[in-house]
């Protein structure tokens, strides 16, 4: 059931929104399996606050694969393998789909040899970085998570030319009492999703995102494709998004550079998008306890360390997605009204059920 946030927003249970998602991909073609697979990591994605890669990215998702730009019926499978590592095909098939499939074999290889490196070629958009950096957490392993991203919104550092994309790290590491530390970022100050969020709600850009061709700052997302993202770290983001790529992509024998398809204008050429994921299991340096309860003191350590004036808390990567999982498990998702009504616009055209939007 869905109730009244204000008048930009409403809350959707995650029930909801997970059921709403997978209706709309099954009607578009994907097996009802491979949409509630698909259709939880990108509620997940909303519930966790990575607003930029959930429930939004359902108009487009659909309309790329009523265009045949996505395989809905994808044969994803191992190209090439040694003990540790492995390159998956993803036959184009739906990204979550594909680094899910990528994610659970490293898992089990890693069970064996200790670490395991497995990389996807052929693959697509997959939602948040975190999603796939966690799911490693919960065997005792630490998961690092590398991709493309799926169109190019980053020159390299002093030109102009758009070469390289926001390119994204995610690491889950483990923690005692179910605490861990997951980072996610983009090699770019904020992820092109993040732009899409800000448009969607009718909110301007901070200063320092993007800039405009002349240098200067552009605060409108609505304006994004008249400038460029740029890097975290002046130059030397721009370095870690070129390597993260050729890790991520070129290894891979996925696309880079001029190859990455922009999935925001193009709905019919298969992206070729890459990923990788590192997983590396504790069991091989010891008892996980001893490392766990290590992370945790260093946690505690840094929650409890000297502030500055007017800091209220110091936060640790992940624990503010944490702190929204937990608030919106029990109030809703928080869905910005006219994303809403495009949500239902495409749910008359798919003939499936619209969201409920409760009178207040």
């Amino acid at each position: 059931m869905t109730t009244s946030l204000s008048a930009t927003s409403i809350f959707i249970s995650f029930t909801e929104l997970q059921s709403f998602i997978s209706n709309g991909l099954q009607a578009a073609g994907l097996p009802s399996a491979d949409a509630n697979k698909v259709a939880t990591l990108m509620a997940e994605a909303d519930l966790q606050g990575s607003d930029g890669h959930g429930v939004i990215r359902l108009v487009p998702y659909v309309k790329r694969i009523m265009a045949g730009g996505i395989n809905t019926r994808p044969n994803i499978h191992v190209v090439n393998e040694r003990a540790a590592m492995a390159v998956v095909d993803g036959d184009n098939g739906m990204g979550h789909l594909v680094m899910s499939y990528a994610a659970e074999l490293a898992i089990a290889k890693a069970r064996t040899a200790g670490v395991a490196w497995v990389g996807a070629r052929h693959s697509n958009h997959a939602g948040p970085a975190s999603l796939y950096a966690r799911m490693p957490i919960a065997h005792d392993m630490i998961g690092l998570y590398f991709a493309v991203g799926n169109a190019n919104h980053l020159p390299p550092w002093g030109g102009m030319e758009m070469l390289l994309s926001t390119n994204p790290i995610a690491v889950g590491v483990p923690g005692a009492d179910g605490q861990p530390v997951v980072l996610d970022m983009a090699t770019t100050v904020a992820a092109y999703g993040k732009v899409k969020a800000k448009a969607k709600r009718g909110e301007m850009m901070p200063e320092g995102w993007m800039i405009d061709r002349q240098g200067q700052p552009l605060l409108d997302p609505k304006r994004a494709e008249e400038g460029f993202l740029l890097p975290i770290g002046g130059h030397k983001g721009y370095g870690l998004a070129l390597i993260v790529g050729l890790l991520a992509g070129t290894l891979n024998g996925a696309a880079m550079g001029k190859d990455v398809v922009d999935f925001n204008h193009d709905d019919v050429t298969p992206t070729n998008t890459g990923q990788s994921i590192l997983v590396i299991d504790l069991n091989a340096f010891g008892d996980p306890t001893f490392f766990k309860a290590a992370v945790a003191k260093l946690v505690n350590d840094i929650h409890n360390s000297q502030r500055l004036p007017g800091v209220d808390k110091i936060w640790l990567p992940g624990e503010q997605s944490e702190q929204r999982r937990n608030a919106y498990a029990v109030s809703g998702i928080p869905i910005p009204d006219n994303l809403v009504n495009e949500l239902n616009t495409l749910a008359l055209e798919l003939g499936i059920k619209p969201l409920t939007i409760a009178q207040t």
